[in-house]
């Protein structure tokens, strides 16, 4: 069960973050404008937001069994859907019934991982579900590029799979192979979930979706609408930096979106990976709100150097912001719950909400780019970055991460 939830984290992520590699391709394709490349991104998260409520909902009232099953249903008839028809207007709904989908799934795996692996052993294994989830995404761009550059070449005369997906795919649109690829991975999980016997959940109080009553108690506090916000800035500039960079990089630099652009997508979630792993560390040393502006100012000097440094500086800063970015999320997550006393499933599925700031901040840097320039569009990240940045500084949880040296205090005082 442990290996089916980790296997599901890797098969949401090859779903979720593909559509950075893909944006200079939907541009050239379609003929579309920055802004429409920035609607898909916005279908997606938007649904992923909107849904993040309802979602504990339906798995305390339906079980964790059939509503993954339904969720990966949806991801499969989303991917299956664009594979068929790969137009602009069917990838709109396609992206909105995917996120759908995944929202689904991120509420329903994570208290099946607590109890399939024991409590004891929980921060251990949601934290190698993390990695998992960003290896696959440092995999997905990869898996685009090989199909992209593979397909209509002498190797798909000798490639089974290639064969197969260039029969399948239309000549002038490589790239949509990867959704045939997806579809084929989401309905292989709810074959495997059909087959798979469940343990009995029982939610905690972190888990459980709560009552209305919970979530107008909550929607009164200042402190919850400041750490929406902050969530919804990080979501924003996670994405809004995962799905321009490629495109930038092709537009002022030159970069085939094909090799290295898919590879510089690939090596922003591989950073945000290894991040996670140093973080955990760094995490044990320092405060968690003097580490937050740290990374802050890290990726802001990163995303200076990506926006306004020459070609061989911006290749490397874009997934450099990764590397500051992977810490994130998981601190504003905790110095969120820890502000707050009681109602802290319900204000899990609140922040969750803010997930749609991957919707809203890449639609607002396509239509700036529209305007003046993609560079000036991307600007835009120094607005959310400073949100969270600012974080840092107003955060006052109840309690604060333990760290070595207040260990250390706290055995002195005894």
């Amino acid at each position: 069960m442990v290996a089916l939830v980790f296997l599901t984290f890797f098969v949401m992520s090859l779903l979720t973050n593909i559509l950075g590699p893909i944006v200079p391709d939907i541009i050239s394709s379609f003929h579309v404008s920055l802004t429409a490349a920035g609607f898909l991104a916005f279908a997606f998260f938007i649904a992923y937001g909107v849904m993040s409520i309802p979602a504990g909902f339906l798995v305390e009232r339906f079980r964790e069994k059939p509503v993954m099953i339904v969720a990966f249903l949806a991801g499969t008839l989303g991917s299956l859907s664009f594979a068929l028809f790969p137009q602009y207007r069917v990838a709109m709904v396609s992206y909105f019934v995917i996120g759908a989908g995944m929202a689904v799934l991120q509420v329903a795996i994570n208290p099946l991982l607590r109890v399939a692996g024991g409590e004891e052993h929980y921060a251990f294994n949601s934290a190698f579900a993390q990695f998992i989830f960003c290896s696959a995404s440092f995999l997905s761009p990869r898996i685009y590029s090989y199909l992209v550059l593979n397909l209509g070449t002498p190797a798909l005369r000798t490639n089974v799979l290639l064969r197969v997906l260039g029969a399948l795919t239309p000549a002038g649109l490589p790239w949509a192979s990867v959704y045939w690829i997806f579809t084929v991975f989401a309905f292989l999980m709810v074959v495997i979930l059909a087959f798979t016997r469940f343990p009995q959940v029982e939610h905690t109080d972190e888990e459980q979706a709560g009552s209305m009553e919970m979530y107008r108690s909550l929607v009164r506090k200042p402190i919850v609408w400041m750490y929406f916000v902050a969530m919804f800035a990080y979501v924003g500039c996670e994405q809004g930096t995962a799905d321009w960079m490629s495109e930038f990089l092709q537009k002022y630099h030159g970069f085939d979106p094909h090799t290295t652009g898919a590879a510089v997508v690939s090596w922003f979630w591989g950073l945000l990976t290894v991040g996670c792993l140093i973080g955990m560390l760094l995490l044990k040393i320092f405060d968690s709100r003097k580490l937050l502006i740290a990374t802050s100012v890290g990726a802001l000097a990163c995303l200076s150097a990506a926006l306004f440094g020459p070609a061989h500086v911006s290749v490397v800063a874009f997934p450099g912001i990764g590397l500051f970015a992977s810490i994130m999320w998981p601190i504003i997550v905790s110095l969120a719950l820890n502000s707050v006393a009681e109602y802290h499933g319900s204000f899990s599925g609140i922040l969750s909400t803010g997930i749609m700031g991957g919707a809203i901040v890449p639609l607002i840097i396509g239509r700036i780019g529209d305007h003046l320039g993609l560079r000036s569009g991307a600007a835009f990240l120094y607005i959310t970055f400073g949100v969270v940045f600012s974080v840092g500084f107003w955060a006052r949880p109840l309690i604060t991460n333990a760290t070595i040296s207040l260990k250390k205090e706290a055995a002195q005082a005894v």
